[in-house]
C-alpha cells in the first residue's frame, strides 16, 4: 500500500483536477502552507490546428507538445515556430460551495514543427520564469491572459463554458470579462 498516494486505485481521468481536499489533511505537520497543485489543470491551446485540451503531463514538462522537444535558450533561435498557449486554469468554491474557476495563467509555448535534419527532436522555446509566475498567479486566484490574441480567448472561454457552465457562472466578474465574455 502507497501511503504518500492517495489516488491508488482509482481511475485516472481526462478532466480537470477538481476540488480535492487539503494537501496536507489538517493534519498541521510538515507541509503547512505549501502551494497544492491539486486544483490546478493545464488546459493546451492550438489556435492553428483550432484545438483546446486538457494535459496533465504539462505540470511536470511531459505535455503532448513538450515531448521529444529540446527547449532553446532563444526564441530567435526557432525557424518558424508555431505558438501554442499553455493556461493553468484553477478551481475553488464559492462561499455558498459551488464549485468555480478560480485562476487563469496563460503562457506561450513555441515549437518548430519538424525537427532539424539529423535530429529526432524538435526545438522549441518557453520562457520558464513566466511558466512559474503565472502557474502562482492562477494558484493565487489571479487572471493573466496577457499577450493572448482574440481567438485563442475565445477558444479558451467556450472550452471552460463548456466543461461546465456551473463553474463559469459562479467564476467571479473578472475572470469572465478577462476572457472576453
Amino acid at each position: 500500500m502507497d501511503l504518500f498516494n492517495k489516488n491508488t486505485g482509482k481511475k485516472q481521468g481526462s478532466g480537470f483536477n477538481i476540488l480535492s481536499g487539503d494537501s496536507t489533511d489538517g493534519h498541521g505537520g510538515f507541509g503547512v502552507g505549501s502551494l497544492s497543485l491539486d486544483n490546478l489543470t493545464p488546459v493546451i491551446i492550438d489556435p492553428v490546428e483550432e484545438r483546446v485540451f486538457i494535459d496533465m503531463g504539462a505540470i511536470h514538462a511531459r505535455s503532448e507538445i513538450e515531448k521529444k522537444v529540446k527547449l532553446l535558450d532563444q526564441l530567435e533561435e526557432l525557424n518558424d515556430p508555431k505558438l501554442y498557449w499553455m493556461v493553468w486554469v484553477t478551481t475553488a468554491h464559492t462561499d455558498q460551495g459551488s464549485p468555480k474557476y478560480f485562476g487563469v495563467g496563460a503562457c506561450r509555448f513555441y515549437r518548430e514543427e519538424e525537427a532539424p535534419e539529423g535530429s529526432r527532436f524538435k526545438r522549441g522555446f518557453k520562457s520558464m520564469p513566466e511558466h512559474v509566475n503565472n502557474m502562482d498567479k492562477a494558484l493565487k486566484g489571479r487572471v493573466v491572459v496577457k499577450g493572448m490574441d482574440d481567438k485563442s480567448l475565445y477558444m479558451l472561454r467556450e472550452y471552460l463554458k463548456g466543461f461546465s457552465e456551473d463553474y463559469w457562472n459562479h467564476s467571479s466578474s473578472e475572470l469572465r470579462s478577462a476572457l472576453g465574455e
